[in-house]
């Protein structure tokens, strides 16, 4: 195969991504055989890293060997475009990159090496790509990344494979079980400073953040009470709404002319709403550079999220007295009812609406998606009724019935680790599993920096299940 030319056009020529250099750095077909750091010293990757799956470096607990030495540095790495781009995105000042050892980039050129942890390596990527005449970046698959490529087995799961399925649901089962009491324990301590009502908002609210807006929901949740939302509102969705938009600071300040007469009426009333409020609120109101919106699905866009925030909390019967009440022996039937609170039919511009700029839908589209809100039964609701003491709720055969979330990148990465390459997804198809994964995860995977050797899981495991 040729050489991709636009590898070796400079870089307004060089279309790619930090992901595409992200798999050339975790693939080692990909990856240049001879590595070089900008000081002429000789890399040799024995263990390229964990692909980072939350925020952070991009590679943990990398292992590679330097110069004639072979000096060992062990740490993370990131990968850049540019080597500019270290201190363009703010790095240098993120304690979350203290322990990179190696800022690897496409092309070449150093950066101060003040700005960077002590004793990390900078290394290009380009002139190994470029020599190598079978190397092109359209020949692999981005979305098959990190899962497509053989790592050595991990020790646990070369345990684990000895296992009879029964016995890795149990652990992933018991797993599950420990996360979620663990939710009720927090949520009950939280009782003693906040009234319920307020801890389920702020749960609530946290949830409809998802992965990328978490903390600046529940800040709004937090600098605008429940309480205070109902009050100054009346309980009025259309007024709650536009308080919730006004202290996020995500109302439109102007209605371009593009938009349809609908919309540019609708922001009218928000506007109406919110004039009596903002001189009030402006000091504690977010700014929207505070929110995360680039590459955000618009159904999970915050201006539709906390329209589903101001139906729920606005409701003639609360929320909490509405979960209260429900009938917990049958799990299926108590799912369905909860349901139901989260996907309201009510008639509101966002029912037809994925954007203000987009054109009015021919069919509703949900406030909330039906993978969203087992995840909010599961993270928040059946928690929250634990914390208020009902039992049943945490019973192993009521948690078994919880409704299946999709399965996220951190429930992948772990099965993929703990159960091997060729595992049966079938394993952990139901929320409580897929919970299990998530505390595995948090409670070993993340904080393990030897590369599993000395895993207090790994050694647990590595006893025989009892039959």
């Amino acid at each position: 195969m040729e050489n991709d030319p636009s590898i070796i056009t400079g870089a307004r020529g060089f279309p790619y991504t930090e992901r595409h250099l992200q798999c050339v750095w975790f693939d080692a077909a990909l990856r240049p055989g001879t590595l070089k750091t900008e000081q002429g010293d000789v890399i040799v990757v024995e263990h390229p890293g964990q692909w980072n799956l939350e925020d952070g470096p991009d590679f943990l607990d990398a292992v590679l060997r330097v110069g004639p030495d072979r000096r060992r540095l062990a740490g993370d790495v990131e990968i850049h475009v540019h080597p500019s781009d270290w201190q363009r995105h703010g790095h240098a000042r993120n304690p979350a990159y203290a322990h990179v050892v190696a800022h690897v980039t496409y092309f070449s050129g150093a950066v101060a090496a003040a700005t960077l942890p002590g004793g990390a390596i900078q290394v290009s990527l380009k002139d190994g790509l470029v020599a190598n005449p079978f190397f092109s970046f359209e020949s692999f698959d981005l979305a098959a990344y990190p899962y497509t490529v053989r790592e050595p087995i991990t020790p646990c799961a070369q345990v684990l494979k000895t296992w009879s399925p029964d016995h890795v649901a149990g652990l992933l089962e018991s797993a599950g079980e420990e996360r979620l009491q663990g939710k009720a324990a927090r949520m009950a301590g939280a009782f003693a400073s906040k009234a319920p009502d307020q801890i389920l908002y702020e749960e609530i609210m946290t949830a409809l953040g998802y992965k990328n807006n978490r903390a600046p929901f529940r800040y709004l949740a937090e600098q605008l009470p429940l309480e205070t939302l109902r009050k100054a509102s009346g309980r009025n969705t259309l007024k709650a709404y536009a308080l919730l938009m006004g202290v996020a600071g995500l109302l439109p300040a102007q209605t371009p002319s593009r938009w349809d007469a609908e919309t540019r009426a609708f922001v009218r009333q928000l506007w109406d709403h919110w004039w009596k409020h903002q001189a009030a609120w402006s000091a504690r109101a977010l700014r929207r550079k505070t929110w995360k919106l680039s590459g955000l699905r618009p159904q999970n866009h915050p201006q539709r999220r906390l329209m589903l925030a101001a139906i729920l909390f606005t409701r003639e019967d609360d929320l909490t007295r509405s979960l209260t009440v429900l009938n917990t022996t049958s799990a299926d039937e108590c799912f369905r009812q909860i349901a139901t609170f989260f996907q309201p039919a009510a008639d509101t511009y966002w029912q037809r609406r994925l954007t203000f700029a987009g054109k009015r839908q021919l069919s509703p589209i949900a406030l909330m998606g039906t993978h969203r809100v087992a995840a909010i039964v599961s993270n928040v609701c059946v928690p929250f009724l634990a914390a208020l003491g009902n039992r049943q709720v945490m019973s192993t055969e009521f948690l078994r019935h919880l409704p299946p979330e999709d399965n996220n990148q951190i429930v992948r990465q772990t099965a993929h680790n703990l159960l091997g390459p060729d595992h049966n997804p079938d394993l952990y198809r139901s929320s409580l599993r897929q919970q299990g994964l998530i505390q595995i995860f948090h409670d070993f995977c993340l904080t393990d920096r030897s590369r599993c050797e000395n895993c207090v899981l790994f050694k647990s495991l590595a006893k025989k299940p009892l039959d």
